[in-house]
């Protein structure tokens, strides 16, 4: 029986995704006929966890699925133990960067690839709580459709079931890594405000996530495409394509990975920052690792919290960082492509310090390009006025301070993969 991680990193109310997360993960067991270990990492206050714990206990019981209800004290007992048996240096640093006091993206899914480790998962399968499952039919469309039969598997045994396959034949005896599909709804990064008050500006920011030295033809591509998902068309029909997927396509909502390219590279663990998670699926796409990309996307929403008056500046931050990170990950990202199949060892697996050599490659990189993204910033908010120039006078008393994080989030990114062999031999059960 296939063990897998079915997951769900949460810090605001969802009971509605716990219980629909729970629904898939039965049809996972019985479809599949899979050991199907439910995660849920609750950041939440009190009050909120609290109410998740009644929504767990009063899950029906449902055979092949085991329910992992964990807030951040139980996962900090986990870290603390995995760290003590690695028995690396600066323990408190490495607690510190898996489970930091501020949001981070990708900190919250590495817990869950080490705690998918513990419980000797083959795959991680990760949903999202602001999101939920589209239907058909009266049915709810499950991703975990597409993600379970072939991960890890040989991609040339997925090609007569799949609708179609792009690979090319030399590809086909590598081992299929990844299984995803993307969202319909509202924009992933909530930035519609900014679209509906003025189209120019909205261009001006979302192009400031493109390499400095693109054209603006190619900028106008990549705003239009930018955080929109699948669009708006609903689920009619099953359409999986066996391919190198491309990383534009698929979504941290609805994804799941292989355990040979989580257990080998973990996410950036960058606190404050949009997409710090989705480092693994320009991975497994510049290595040339198989995947499946399908079309069983998720509904999308936003909660309204992040439009409160300490939701907006804190939500906004992130995406600032986000921009900032582009330096440094556009540069891993062209070398990562450069590199192309020397990213895998013999037996198709990643390697990691192959990696690491370019992240710290890139931190010597000039930040004259990041000095100039939050002066576009800085006069995109100020045009808009209102609360966006509040916030542009915040962002002007941190310039400094945000340059150095988005270079020193680099560096903690390689310093985790050098200590994440070490991590997961001593999560393994």
């Amino acid at each position: 029986m296939n063990r897998v991680c079915l997951c769900l990193p949460t810090n605001r109310p969802c009971p509605a995704a716990i219980a629909a997360l729970h629904q898939e993960a039965g049809y996972a067991a019985e479809r599949f006929d899979a050991d199907v270990q439910l995660l849920i990492l609750d950041s939440s206050d009190a009050r909120t966890r609290a109410a998740h714990t009644r929504v767990v206990a009063e899950l029906p019981r449902a055979a092949g699925v085991t329910v992992h209800h964990l807030d951040e004290d139980a996962q900090r007992v986990f870290l603390l133990r995995t760290i003590e048996r690695a028995g690396l240096p600066g323990p408190d640093r490495l607690l510190g960067l898996l489970l930091p006091p501020a949001v981070s993206y990708g900190a919250c899914t590495d817990r869950a690839f080490l705690l998918a480790a513990a419980l000797g998962c083959t795959s991680l399968h990760r949903r999202d709580s602001d999101s939920a499952y589209q239907r058909h039919a009266g049915r709810p469309v499950f991703p975990v459709h597409h993600e379970l039969p072939f991960l890890g598997r040989p991609a040339r045994e997925a090609t007569a079931t799949v609708t179609r396959t792009t690979l090319t034949p030399d590809r086909l005896s590598r081992p299929v890594s990844l299984a995803g599909a993307s969202f319909i709804g509202e924009l992933s990064v909530d930035l519609a405000e900014i679209r509906r008050a003025d189209e120019g500006v909205y261009h001006d920011v979302v192009s400031l996530w493109a390499p400095g030295g693109w054209s603006e033809e190619r900028k106008r591509a990549l705003v239009e495409e930018s955080f929109t998902g699948a669009g708006t068309t609903p689920f009619t029909a099953d359409l999986a394509t066996l391919t190198v997927v491309d990383p534009m396509r698929v979504d941290m909502c609805n994804v799941a990975f292989d355990r040979d390219v989580y257990e080998r590279v973990p996410l950036p663990p960058a606190t404050d920052t949009i997409g710090s998670d989705y480092f693994l699926l320009h991975l497994v796409h510049d290595a040339g690792l198989p995947g499946i990309l399908h079309n069983r996307h998720i509904e999308n929403f936003h909660t309204p919290e992040r439009r409160t008056d300490t939701g907006f500046p804190a939500y906004q931050r992130r995406f600032v960082k986000f921009l900032l990170s582009m330096l440094y990950f556009h540069d891993v990202y062209d070398r990562m492509t450069d590199a192309g199949d020397t990213l895998l060892d013999s037996g198709h697996r990643v390697r990691p310090d192959r990696i690491v050599d370019f992240l710290r490659a890139s931190t010597g990189l000039d930040r004259a390009e990041n000095v100039w993204r939050l002066d576009r910033v800085d006069t995109a908010y100020r045009k808009l006025g209102g609360r966006y120039a509040g916030f542009a006078d915040r962002l002007a008393a941190e310039r400094g301070r945000l340059l150095d994080e988005a270079e020193a989030d680099i560096e903690s990114f390689a310093q985790l993969i050098e200590a994440w062999p070490a991590l997961i031999k001593a999560a393994a059960p």
